[in-house]
């Protein structure tokens, strides 16, 4: 027993003297500790502090809404798969809050419609208005003359009444009062007298009358919009750690233009009816549940930015359209298209292996019966700037790399603005250039190009536009027409924050704003004419 108890107490000690070891020891740990961790700056921080210089001087007071948007949950929309349980699916996000979008843009164009034709009868009246009182001015003018060439022997004074007079048995033989007549100046009294008529012959016959409006002079005829004023260059661009002179980059937006440029109005803006798209109303922010799997394995719903929407809309995929995605890659704008159901060939390409592998991933989620769609879905792995087959498509989507803000500012991962990737950054719109002026060589006459980016950025936007209409006005005797969609867009303003007056020389841009944090999504649509 003694024995016992001696090994027991030895045991006991032992394990003591290492457990106070054990507790005095202090681990230390160089890269994870809270204090090294807290003075870190990560790629989030560089795209911010980069955001922060270039787009506060270019948006101006606009850059803290934007930037608060930013920074927030960005807002989605869900495209209805029609080759799941679409009516179900349909139903389960209605009965949530959600709207389709179609139906809203129809509602808000038939609105604006109406208003404009209200509005166009107003000015139409007010100047039927205006010639008609000239005219019984002119009338009031001639008589008062006449009556006086009449009576050359009476005084002025004494002659002013007699024009009245007469000008009142004219309008009411009945109710004219001589006696007031007589002790009225003559001008008051003409000038009462003409503005009866006038008043009277108004209110009579113009009010609820059918004129016709093609024998007024329209002054605004031939008139075009008033000068677009061109964006405040950013002078730095942040890089590592030195600061990167941005001039050579900028050249790419010049504000002179040196070549012929053709912009035509598009007034053109239609929403397939196989195209279902719903979302929740301007100042909603709710969420979309996860789309679930139907009866035929595939997802019902797919959710993406809703700016995504528009640059699909603009490339106006008909019946029977050859489409080229070129850089398709994760594949949502490549299915937008598909669910409208008109593409007769779909070309979804990109760049890279597990791009590419993204792209096979959205296709297996919502597409069955793959057989079916061989002839009609490709997917391909190259270089959109080494694509060869000419004249093949009249459609192509050039949704090119960029970036990337809203991403920039959440995900460290796969961020542009890493220390090593600043050259990678810096030759992006020198390669954006080159995939939309070879899109354009590669279009057939007559075809459309959509440009995009996600990106704020300028110099990536129409600075790119103007770059590659340059070369290949250079290069080529191609020739491109710019769409201005300014008219067509008017119905989209009810769910989407436009950038209206931000000096845009080419394309549209979608804004982030709080009540609808859509994109950033920039957007230009191009026609070749030959």
């Amino acid at each position: 027993m003694y024995t016992n108890n001696c090994v027991i107490n030895s045991v006991c000690s032992n394990l003591c003297f290492r457990t106070s070891i054990y507790v005095q020891k202090r681990w230390k740990s160089k890269k994870v500790h809270w204090s090294v961790l807290a003075k870190k700056i990560y790629p989030v921080d560089k795209a911010l502090e980069h955001f922060d210089d270039f787009y506060k001087t270019v948006f101006g007071r606009r850059w803290p809404s934007i930037r608060l948007a930013l920074l927030s949950p960005h807002k989605y929309c869900a495209v209805i798969n029609n080759f799941g349980d679409s009516d179900m699916a349909v139903s389960d996000l209605q009965n949530i809050g959600a709207m389709s979008m179609r139906r809203l843009f129809e509602l808000e164009k038939e609105t604006i419609k109406q208003q404009k034709q209200e509005d166009r009868r107003k000015k139409d009246l007010e100047k039927i208005f205006k010639l008609d009182r000239k005219l019984e001015q002119m009338m009031v003018a001639k008589q008062q003359k006449e009556l006086e060439s009449l009576y050359p022997h009476r005084e002025k004074s004494e002659s002013a009444c007699v024009p009245a007079d007469i000008l009142t048995l004219n309008k009411s033989s009945s109710d004219t009062s001589h006696g007031s007549s007589v002790n009225m100046n003559r001008k008051d009294h003409a000038e009462e007298c003409g503005d009866a008529l006038i008043e009277k012959s108004l209110h009579s016959s113009l009010r609820d009358a059918d004129f016709d409006t093609q024998r007024l002079i329209d002054p605004a005829s031939g008139l075009s919009a008033a000068a677009l004023y061109e964006y405040v260059p950013a002078t730095r661009l942040k890089g590592m750690e030195d600061w990167i002179v941005e001039s050579q980059h900028y050249r790419y937006y010049k504000k002179n233009t040196d070549f012929p440029v053709h912009i035509e109005s598009d007034h053109d803006f239609i929403f397939p009816d196989h195209l279902q798209v719903l979302t929740f109303e301007r100042g909603n922010v709710s969420s979309f549940p996860a789309p679930k799997r139907g009866s035929t394995g595939v997802l019902n719903y797919y959710l993406l930015d809703g700016g995504s929407l528009l640059p699909v809309l603009a490339l106006g995929v008909n019946p029977g359209d050859r489409v080229l995605d070129m850089c398709a890659a994760p594949g949502g704008k490549s299915l937008l298209m598909l669910q409208t159901l008109f593409p007769a060939l779909l070309v979804c390409n990109d760049v890279q292996e597990s791009r590419t592998n993204r792209i096979h991933a959205v296709i297996k989620q919502y597409l069955y019966s793959m057989d079916k769609w061989k002839n009609r879905l490709i997917v391909t792995q190259r270089d959109g700037r080494d694509i060869d087959e000419y004249n093949i498509y009249n459609k192509i989507l050039v949704d090119v790399p960029c970036t990337i803000d809203r991403h920039s500012l959440h995900e460290n991962e796969n961020n542009i603005f890493k220390p090593t990737r600043v050259k990678e950054r810096l030759k992006i719109p020198e390669i954006q250039a080159e995939l939309l002026g070879h899109a354009l060589k590669l279009v057939q006459p007559g075809g459309t190009v959509v440009y995009s980016t996600c990106s704020l950025s300028p110099i990536q936007n129409d600075g790119v536009v103007h770059m590659a209409l340059r070369k290949v006005w250079e290069e080529t005797d191609i020739q491109v027409v710019v769409k201005d969609m300014t008219a067509a867009l008017e119905p989209v303003n009810c769910m989407y924050k436009l950038g209206q007056d931000l000096g845009l020389k080419y394309g549209h841009l979608v804004l982030p704003f709080i009540p609808c944090n859509f994109g950033p999504m920039y957007f230009c649509k191009l026609v070749r004419r030959k």
